[in-house]
């Protein structure tokens, strides 16, 4: 038998309340931006270079639960040290050179500038860790959650995907990535075996969310617009969530932050999609309790 949570709540009344916390957490996200956390995680995103959509998926093939991701020296300058053994992400580095060649057209030396292309190593900041703690990690903005998962959110979400032809694994995931979707054909959703149970049910509305709004797309057009993808991922799961009783503000606010830039207005552009699938997906992990009868 499917489990499910069950709510006395109508169908009207779960659409209503999810308009409105999407609502709250983009007001969350602008209360956020004006914080002394979002200046000091702004300077530790501003770090990082912009990789072209090749080293993109190049970074997404090898390392999927990747989020930040830096050279050995640059991980240094921020705190962090690539742990010993940690094997390297590889792609390719550009680098500007001039040199001198002939003109077929004139027979005079001409000096010319092109890009010449190495593979280097990155690593993900999974691979590293604070070189002095009492610094603080800028980078923290998004809080695990604590407690238990009383509704049984988690249990719902493994039977509707099963029951969708996926599979759903508890696994020890190396770093900060509390969750994964597959974008090959193995559909697979892999959730951290060491999250507590309200983090691991909101992970699981959040994989669901990838599953119904992403697994169908083209593996580029995720890793290109990725931020966007998360964005979508995460307020799906906040609204959900909240509609069964679970607070998630303390991860999600932070999450979709990161991920949107803290941007409200990117968030509000997404509600389309989110609304639709938050409702799609609440429906489908809920049923009804009928009224008591009067004795």
């Amino acid at each position: 038998m499917t489990r499910k949570v069950t709510t006395r709540k109508s169908t009207e009344e779960r659409r209503a309340e999810a308009e409105a916390l999407h609502e709250t957490i983009a007001e969350q996200i602008e209360a956020l931006r004006d914080s002394e956390t979002w200046t000091r995680f702004l300077a530790f995103a501003q770090a990082f270079h912009r990789y072209s959509l090749g080293n993109l998926l190049l970074i997404f093939a090898q390392s999927p639960e990747a989020t930040h991701v830096a050279g050995y020296r640059t991980w240094q300058s921020l705190n962090r040290q690539v742990r010993k053994g940690e094997r390297g992400i590889r792609i390719f580095g550009g680098r500007d050179i001039r040199e001198t060649v002939e003109n077929e057209q004139t027979g005079e030396e001409e000096e010319q500038r092109r890009v010449r292309f190495f593979p280097v190593s990155v690593f993900d900041m999974s691979q590293t860790d604070l070189i002095d703690p009492a610094a603080g990690d800028p980078s923290d903005i998004a809080h695990q959650l604590t407690g238990d998962d009383p509704a049984g959110i988690l249990d719902a979400v493994v039977d509707y995907l099963t029951g969708k032809g996926w599979t759903v694994e508890r696994e020890s995931i190396p770093g900060a990535a509390n969750g994964y979707t597959t974008t090959d054909d193995s559909r697979r959703v892999v959730i951290d075996a060491d999250l507590s149970p309200a983090q691991a049910a909101k992970t699981a509305l959040h994989e669901a969310a990838h599953v119904i709004l992403h697994a169908e797309e083209d593996h580029a057009e995720y890793v290109e617009h990725r931020g966007i993808k998360e964005t979508e991922a995460e307020s799906v799961a906040y609204i959900v969530a909240g509609i069964l009783g679970l607070d998630t503000s303390a991860y999600s606010v932070g999450y979709v932050a990161g991920w949107s830039k803290c941007d409200a207005d990117t968030v509000k552009a997404t509600a389309a999609n989110v609304l639709r699938t938050a409702h799609a997906l609440a429906d489908a992990i809920t049923t009804g309790t009928p009224a008591p009868v009067a004795a």
